[in-house]
């Protein structure tokens, strides 16, 4: 690997002589990377190391952390309702930085903010946003963070000039029918610029400019593309002939899968330019797919570096590296593609169809990817992950191939695709890998011309499970080539220590859960004092009113009545959950009640009205159907916000694809059933998903609910349903419960009216429970080592149903350093029953004692008699 030493002479193998000797480096800070000031603080240090070593720094940063997003919201605002919230949200996140930074930001970024608020009341006037607008207004995010940027830098007494990136480079024009591309994904120019070398050599020794945006040749702003800071930093490297670029991100390189899928990827600590172009075009996030492009040519090498752990080697991608061998080095996945299908009997044979079809997707600016044809069949995959395409290009598209063939669109897939070198020659390799797709439909295989992947097309819902799957399979756990560096769990936790979180609550209560398992071959332990950790967090929400609980999470009758204790309220889907709840709370008001039904017969909802419940209405069926229910009785109804989230498919509750809630498109006819059937809507009710990472999705969520509030005069409560995510993985961190807090302040601030709810189920309990269980047997089977223990998906089934994971820790050597890589199986008659792949643990004997972290929630619950194996019992600490 690459330390810092060896980092700052920064010369790669291949690279020009010109290009070692260059005094130019371009730096890149992603969002996260600027938006604290010990990130800054960082910056600052990390450019006068660069300075001390007689180069120059060249600093390429992005907008904020989240507040790209913030402009996107901000114009959906403006033309479907009121921006006012969203500036606020906007100004007070760049206000609050400033201040971390001691600095003035009206005189910094007031001019720009002025500038924002006129925009934003323009396209609310006109109810729509030019594509001219929709430049300006994102363009403002990376302008605002680079002069807060440059005068931190300044009174952290560094000699910084700031430059305006539009003044640096120019796009080029690509025509056609969807020139607004031309705006919104430009392309510039990256030849060596003699004349922009000689100006900033006559600027300070740090030169700070913005990513992601450009001019044309009229001089209008342009935009590179979401992700586009990349490219700029590539662009200007490339300009200057600079030494290198680097890529300061969250994490210290490109690994060989995704570490929130499989912490046991490894870091590819050497790569060729071509061998990263794959990676990052099939789905490796960790770099913009296009900023390789203008370094390749002249050699330049690319370091990727994690900010907060500079001092961890990263990747370098240059024109050769040392090793030669056949092999494959990442297993990536790129969701949100689309296929287009194009039958014609009369294609066989005929001359140019396949020019025609191209020629459509060329004039309406839609790029293809995987093509795959037969005598009567063209299959091509577009990108439809972040609106590349919009839908009314879409239709139009198809309508045009509609002319000389039948088409068809596939949705909701994902690529997975095995990028490395050479990968026909080991193709008969393998093929034991490729038995995880035996029960998957496969909708198009395609294996590159390059030689470089092999890929194949998919339903979106079971990609974790076989990535995972995948990964241990192919990816050598340790050694191999000198590309492969440690894996993220090593990472983050090596050799030295137990990979495992030294707070949890079953650290601290070792010796009771062992006394328990000394008992029990198998157990659901539940900690009490975690829950009541858990419930307090929540409680002391300032911005939210009421607090109820997902029954379905678990329905143990002491947690139940922990909760209860705590003063949390309820929400159950069934209605004998209502049942359960007042055997188990006897004396409980159903005022406190919130049921939330499903696709459910028309007697539960009668059931539930007659119980006096407040009832949840997900579709209009009800009241289209049965409209003599719900006369003169207040309900809620659940509205599905257009995006769902979560950690898994099946666990994101809202989106086209979800079965939940009332979309937007059918909120007027909505509003004319609850009128003719004399009902009143008293609330407002949202729920995106489950394991929800980013504090700022409840901002989104509630602007969007107190847009439908507004059409019905009797809400008084916005329910933002749960979904919050807790920390999962090596590395994870805890969900910022103070920043959604803060970030619902301005929603609960102009909207007085309603109280805000939140339904957390997972939340609450998750952490409180693990499973325990013992050791049976240990195996080896050529590169794989497996633990079989004595349960497996018959009492935890969401590692194979989701994908989930779950940490696993050897209690009994828990003080032992984890020192081997091996798969945890259970004892059921099936392939999928893995509790775990790939995990971090010290060698395990027979007997040992096996903990199996944040099973408190979905787990029990879930559990089942499959091969007639007993459930592990539940014990309450």
């Amino acid at each position: 690997m690459i330390r810092e030493a060896e980092f700052q002479e920064g010369a790669a193998l291949g690279a020009p002589d010109s290009i070692g000797r260059s005094r130019w480096v371009v730096m890149k800070f992603g969002g996260t990377s600027v938006s604290s000031r010990g990130a800054w603080e960082a910056i600052a240090a990390a450019a006068r190391r660069r300075i001390d070593a007689g180069l120059r720094p060249v600093i390429v940063h992005s907008a904020l952390h989240g507040i790209s997003n913030a402009l996107e919201q901000l114009l959906h605002d403006a033309v479907h309702g009121d921006p006012s919230e969203q500036l606020a949200a906007i100004r007070k996140s760049h206000f609050d930085i400033a201040a971390e930074l001691d600095l003035d930001a009206e005189a910094l970024i007031g001019d720009r903010l002025t500038e924002l608020e006129q925009l934003a009341a323009g396209v609310r006037l006109v109810r729509e946003v030019s594509v001219r607008v929709r430049v300006r207004v994102m363009a403002l995010g990376e302008l605002m963070a680079t002069s807060l940027g440059a005068a931190f830098l300044a009174a952290a007494g560094l000699g910084v000039d700031w430059v305006d990136a539009r003044s640096v480079l120019t796009s080029r024009s690509r025509g056609g029918a969807q020139r607004s591309r031309d705006y919104l994904s430009a392309t510039c120019e990256s030849e060596p610029d003699a004349e922009l070398e000689a100006r900033f050599d006559g600027l300070s020794d740090v030169v700070l400019t913005q990513g992601f945006i450009a001019r044309n040749s009229q001089g209008d702003t342009v935009l590179l593309g979401r992700g586009g800071s990349d490219t700029s930093a590539a662009y200007l490297a490339a300009k200057l002939g600079a030494r290198r670029l680097e890529i300061w991100t969250d994490v210290p390189g490109m690994f060989s899968a995704d570490p929130k899928l499989v912490p046991s990827a490894r870091l590819l600590a050497a790569l060729r330019y071509d061998e990263a172009q794959e990676l990052a075009s099939a789905g490796s996030s960790v770099l913009h797919p296009r900023c390789l492009s203008p370094l390749e040519p002249w050699g330049i090498p690319l370091f990727i570096r994690c900010t907060e752990r500079p001092d961890l080697g990263g990747t370098v991608i240059s024109p050769v590296t040392d090793e030669v061998e056949p092999q494959v080095k990442g297993i990536c996945v790129r969701r949100g593609i689309t296929l287009i299908s194009m039958d014609s009997v009369g294609m066989w044979h005929e001359a140019g169809f396949l020019a025609r079809a191209f020629a459509v997707f060329s004039e309406y600016g839609v790029s293809v990817d995987f093509v795959s044809t037969s005598e009567t069949n063209v299959t091509v995959s577009i990108d439809t992950a972040e609106t590349l395409v919009a839908d009314d290009t879409l239709e139009a598209l198809q309508s045009e191939l509609g002319r000389f063939c039948h088409v068809r669109t596939i949705g909701r897939c994902a690529a997975i695709s095995l990028v490395g070198r050479k990968i026909r020659t080991i193709i008969h390799r393998l093929a034991p890998a490729l038995e995880v797709f035996e029960e998957e439909k496969i909708h198009l295989m395609s294996q590159a011309a390059n030689d470089l992947n092999l890929s194949f097309v998919i339903g979106e819902d079971q990609v974790a499970r076989l990535v995972t799957r995948l990964h241990a399979t192919i990816i050598r756990r340790t050694g191999g080539s000198q590309a492969f560096g440690a894996s993220w769990e090593r990472l983050f936790h090596g050799d030295i220590r137990p990979a495992h979180d030294p707070d949890a609550w079953w650290v601290s209560k070792r010796d009771a859960l062992l006394a328990i398992a000394d008992e029990q071959m198998n157990a659901y332990v539940y900690d009490r004092e975690e829950v009541h950790r858990a419930a307090s967090r929540l409680l002391a929400l300032e911005n939210i009113d009421r607090v109820l609980y997902a029954v379905k999470a678990n329905f143990n009758a002491e947690l139940i009545r922990t909760i209860d204790a705590q003063g949390i309220d309820f929400e159950c889907v069934s209605p004998s959950e209502v049942r359960w709840l007042e055997e188990v709370i006897p004396d409980l008001d159903r005022s406190r009640i919130l049921f939330t039904p499903n696709f459910a017969p028309r007697e539960e909802y009668a059931w539930a009205l007659e119980q006096g419940l407040t009832v949840t209405l997900d579709n209009l069926h009800p009241l289209r159907h049965w409209p003599e229910l719900f006369a003169g009785r207040r309900i809620f109804v659940r509205f599905d916000p257009g995006q769902g989230r979560g950690h898994h498919e099946h666990v994101k509750t809202a989106g086209v694809h979800s079965k939940f809630g009332v979309p937007q498109f059918e909120i007027d006819e909505l509003a004319e059933l609850v009128a003719a059937a004399g009902a009143d809507v008293v609330g407002i009710h949202a729920h995106s998903g489950s394991g929800v990472s980013d504090p700022d999705a409840w901002r989104n969520i509630a602007s969007r609910l107190t847009q439908v509030a507004e059409r019905f005069p009797s809400v008084r409560v916005v329910d933002l349903g749960g979904g919050l995510g807790i920390p999962e993985k090596p590395g994870d961190r805890p969900f910022d419960l103070e920043r959604m807090d803060r970030t619902l302040a301005d929603v609960k601030a102009a909207f007085p009216q309603y109280d805000f709810w939140i339904e957390p189920g997972r939340y609450l309990v998750a952490r409180s429970g693990v499973l325990l269980t013992r050791v049976t047997q240990v195996k080896g089977k050529g590169e794989m080592r497996y633990v079989g223990v004595a349960t497996g998906m018959n009492s935890l089934i969401r590692p194979a149903l989701y994908g989930a994971y779950h940490e696993i820790v050897n209690l009994t050597r828990i003080d032992e350093a984890p020192s081997e890589t091996v798969t945890v199986v259970g004892p059921i008659c099936e392939t999928g029953d893995r509790l775990g792949t790939d995990r971090l643990l010290p060698p395990c004997a027979e007997g040992d004692v096996i903990l199996i972290a944040n099973a408190g929630a979905y787990g029990h619950v879930m559990s089942s008699f499959y091969n007639r194996r007993e459930v592990a019992p539940e014990v309450l600490l």
